[in-house]
């Protein structure tokens, strides 16, 4: 689902981004944009905030002004944090609580059983470490966030922890972007294949999975018969 979502993007962003506004419109309107749109993603997981990060970063990456790239990733990082404590938050709240919370139940919905069990596995022994991965991988926020609520990690200690995560995942998906306006002479060509590439890195892990899976479990019958 994701995968298209950001396919859907990158369609939208070719269509509207050949034409750019003067550098000063891009400004007022960019930073204000990204900053809602990455917290949004933050507390709704099914926003593509990479690609919205990367597509910033071409358009800065383009302007005059020196300090535009720096601006992107302040504001990528800042928005990704708030957004993850305020998730974080609300689901102390359903941890706390005895009838539990909605948040809450969206956080079990979209974590796998197993990726949870991995990330509480992990949580014991690498806690910071876990939290800078899970911003960096595909689809692991989710996993490690819940499996922090059910360990009772106070809100204080997991945002030592979501803070490097939330500057090195801003910087990862600003450096796509940079790599895609650096290719391309033209802000939009850029912003195209920066989405392009984050569709790949999106995607990978996920298509991984589904083609592993069923040859996991034709090698688990395999190995049950000849038992």
């Amino acid at each position: 689902m994701t995968g298209g979502l950001l396919a859907a993007a990158a369609v939208a962003t070719a269509a509207a981004v050949p034409d750019l506004p003067p550098e000063s419109t891009q400004q007022a309107v960019g930073y204000p944009s990204l900053f809602l749109l990455v917290a949004l993603g933050a507390l709704v997981p099914v926003v593509p905030t990479g690609a919205i990060v990367s597509s910033a970063a071409v358009v800065a990456f383009h302007q005059t002004s020196p300090f535009a790239l720096l601006f992107v990733f302040l504001v990528a990082a800042f928005a990704a944090l708030l957004g993850d404590v305020a998730l974080y938050w609300l689901g102390q709240r359903g941890v706390r609580s005895r009838n539990g919370s909605r948040w809450l139940e969206v956080l079990r919905g979209r974590a796998a059983p197993d990726r949870l069990a991995q990330a509480r596995t992990k949580l014991e022994t690498h806690q910071v470490s876990v939290l800078v991965l899970s911003r960096l991988v595909p689809a692991g926020r989710i996993p490690v966030m819940l499996a922090c609520l059910l360990a009772q990690v106070p809100l204080r200690r997991f945002v030592r922890g979501d803070l490097p995560a939330c500057l090195a995942w801003a910087a990862t998906y600003q450096l796509i972007g940079i790599l895609g306006g650096s290719l391309f002479p033209e802000p939009w060509q850029g912003v195209v294949a920066a989405v392009a590439l984050t569709v790949l890195v999106s995607g990978a892990p996920a298509l991984w999975r589904r083609v592993r899976g069923p040859r996991r479990g034709a090698a688990d019958r395999s190995g049950s018969e000849h038992a």
